[in-house]
């Protein structure tokens, strides 16, 4: 992939702004038409979803022709090679959209030939918008964010979230051990808006048994340039996870990756 001059840059923040609160207003609306089904009657999808993809799709193919679109109700649209590449979930969360449940977010990402360059989770319930660009920390509602300062996970929150509508490998286990240092976990159904929440410094850490750039990528960049550590399967990772996710705040990390690793060792995610 290129690498973006500065101008295209913020063009893409301000494009990304504006689609944010575009798809934050479309998800307020009521809710019509009906719920269908994907694989399984645990993945859903609604109007709102497809409605706010293909704006997004349409206004970023218009703004900028040369780029790559990935997204979760549409898969890719191509670009020239070695082309920035979005990423884009219109509705993360849809079984909680789909029941009214005030839990949901719009994640939208762009990577560029050094990695993830711009990321943003737009919460529409509470009016938040996070945001990160590469190398400049990570923001909410336009103010600096950064993960907290705990030591350990004593007295603290951890977020995770299911393996679609399963828990992963080793989730009993970093359950378990969690709670034997007092630690509280919260499983919420939104992968980007929790891990958005160990940016913004609400909670130490945030596991995910399978990570998926569509709706990853951009809430692990704002995670980054919140001071956050991430690792995989595989251990400390600067790049896309392979398998599993975990972010964690610097005075929590080692504590986290041990339980993490002792739970999820001998397996490759899921």
């Amino acid at each position: 992939m290129s690498t973006m001059d500065e101008a295209e840059l913020r063009r893409a923040v301000a494009v990304a702004g504006e689609l944010a609160q575009w798809a934050a207003e479309a998800m307020r609306r009521p809710r019509t038409g009906d719920v269908r089904y994907k694989a399984n009657a645990a993945d859903m999808v609604t109007d709102t979803d497809e409605l706010i993809e293909r704006q997004v799709r349409s206004v970023l193919l218009r703004a900028f022709p040369g780029h790559r679109v990935e997204g979760e109700e549409y898969g890719v649209r191509e670009g020239p090679a070695g082309a920035p590449s979005w990423v884009v979930d219109p509705v993360d969360g849809t079984t909680n959209y789909a029941h009214g449940v005030g839990w949901s977010s719009f994640s939208l990402g762009l990577s560029d030939a050094s990695g993830p360059l711009l990321g943003l989770v737009a919460d529409p319930w509470r009016g938040e918008v996070f945001t990160a660009v590469r190398g400049e920390g990570a923001r909410l509602d336009g103010e600096p964010i950064r993960a907290t300062d705990a030591r350990g996970v004593r007295g603290q929150v951890v977020m995770t979230e299911w393996a679609a509508h399963a828990p992963w490998h080793g989730m009993d286990r970093v359950l378990a051990e969690l709670s034997a240092r007092l630690c509280t976990v919260r499983i919420m159904g939104s992968t980007a808006l929790s891990l958005a929440q160990v940016a913004a410094g609400r909670a130490v850490a945030g596991a995910i048994g399978r990570f998926q750039a569509v709706d990853g990528l951009p809430a692990l960049l704002i995670c980054r340039e919140a001071g956050a550590l991430a690792y995989d399967d595989t251990g400390p990772t600067a790049g896309v996870p392979s398998g599993g996710l975990l972010v964690a705040a610097p005075g929590a990390a080692e504590e986290t990756y041990d339980i993490w690793r002792a739970a999820r060792a001998g397996h490759g995610g899921g």
